[in-house]
């Protein structure tokens, strides 16, 4: 088969466009929209088909060549959160078969549909096109309730099958990491010799240590690997009114309780009492979830130690990461972890839970740490630690920047490639 010139795109529940933090909005947004300005790099036509959250919105969206965004109409635009939208996947797929049907036969070469509901669109797409499926699954069910926190709700059977279906269906299937892998044969049975391990990346023009931006005579930024200075990390700092000297313990993601936002909030009672822990990022499932972590923060007498601030774009939330002292992820679940991924190419330490592929991307003792289980107080000791040992952070981060190089889109467009080749050849035959 040639090289894949067209792929149809599928993100039903979150537009790349969205800001990551927002709603549902996070990893697998950046994920289709950094992977498709790789693949179009290497002239392949990149149409994302994502469902149209309001009527302002343009019907198409080309950010740049070779990448199209189409905002499908499938029930109504505001109102609906993620766990309505099954009800709605036959109008969506009513919208990309139409969109699809002014095209030419073998207009597309691949599907690649990113998470279960945008695999059941592409399910049905694939077939009509007669070309092959590629799935990514980002988070899956069976894992999820298996690792629940205290308090959280199940993923229903509903779900469940519907990833089922979706794995029996692709013709090839995406893992982060080989754990994500080996969960895609146990809970789902998928066939092993359709999956692919392909790491996700990070834009390293955007997420690079503090010091080591140089400008260079085209234009363009090359990166070292080196660590934040305390002069350049006191102006960042002042620059994102945070205190100057004291310590700081950032946790970028939403908050809901499979992220653990808690777990670090009862840690801080038993942390140096000058030490800050700063939420950047908003609310996600419960109307009242900000709230209630502020509540658990005063109940603990922490509140005023906790700083909340609302989401960022990426070129701020690398300026957050820099001015960290550590970034901790303290997941009951990631399939990879790429908080924890932007962070280390900042050249700041990770303390990670030992859990999902957060042990790829974290390598313990290495580039940060990897704590087991979610016991506040063992966070608060492993944080601790790092904040009142500056020539071990200092050590952990540059290593852990110089770890980031592996994690490049380019890389990792390359290999998905190679996975549509491979579905191609699976499909036809070749």
């Amino acid at each position: 088969m040639t090289t894949p010139r067209r792929i149809a795109m599928l993100s039903v529940h979150t537009s790349p466009l969205d800001q990551p933090g927002v709603g549902d909005a996070g990893g697998l947004n950046v994920y289709v929209l950094d992977l498709s300005r790789a693949l179009a790099r290497r002239g392949v036509e990149v149409e994302i088909f994502t469902r149209a959250t309001a009527s302002s919105q343009p019907q198409v969206v080309e950010p740049e060549a070779g990448i199209r965004i189409v905002h499908v109409p499938a029930g109504p635009f505001e109102g609906l959160a993620k766990h309505d939208l099954p009800g709605q996947l036959c109008a969506f797929t009513a919208g990309v078969l139409q969109a699809g049907a002014g095209r030419s036969p073998g207009w597309f070469d691949a599907v690649h549909s990113h998470y279960w509901l945008s695999g059941q669109v592409g399910w049905l797409a694939a077939e009509r096109w007669d070309v092959p499926l590629v799935h990514t699954m980002h988070t899956m069910a069976r894992v999820k309730n298996d690792a629940l926190a205290i308090g959280d709700v199940p993923e229903p059977l509903g779900r469940v099958i519907g990833e089922e279906q979706v794995v029996a269906a692709a013709d090839a299937l995406v893992a982060s990491t080989a754990a994500e892998a080996a969960d895609l044969t146990r809970y789902y049975a998928a066939n092993p010799t359709k999956i692919h391990i392909v790491p996700p990346a990070v834009d390293l023009s955007i997420f690079h240590p503090l010091d080591e931006s140089i400008q260079c005579g085209n234009g363009e930024h090359q990166f070292g690997f080196g660590v934040h200075s305390r002069r350049a990390r006191r102006k960042l700092r002042d620059g994102l009114g945070l205190p100057e000297d004291a310590p700081v313990v950032l946790f970028a993601g939403r908050v809901q309780l499979l992220k653990g936002p808690d777990v670090l909030v009862r840690a801080l009672v038993s942390m140096p009492p000058e030490a800050r822990l700063v939420v950047l990022v908003g609310q996600s499932g419960r109307p009242t979830a900000l709230r209630e972590l502020e509540v658990l923060a005063s109940l603990h007498g922490v509140r005023d130690r906790l700083l909340l601030h609302p989401p960022v774009g990426r070129a701020q939330l690398a300026d957050w990461y820099r001015a960290a002292d550590v970034v901790a992820v303290p997941s009951h679940n990631e399939s990879f972890g790429l908080v924890a991924a932007e962070a280390q190419a900042c050249g700041t330490p990770v303390v990670a839970a030992n859990v999902g592929g957060l042990p790829t991307v974290v390598q313990d003792g290495v580039t940060g740490v990897l704590v087991d289980g979610h016991e506040p107080g063992t966070w608060a000791q492993v944080l601790s630690g790092l904040l009142t040992d500056h020539p071990r952070r200092a050590a952990l981060g540059a290593a852990a920047a110089a770890a980031a190089r592996r994690f490049g889109w380019d890389a990792t467009a390359e290999a998905i490639l190679d996975v549509y080749a491979a579905a191609q050849r699976l499909r036809y035959g070749a």
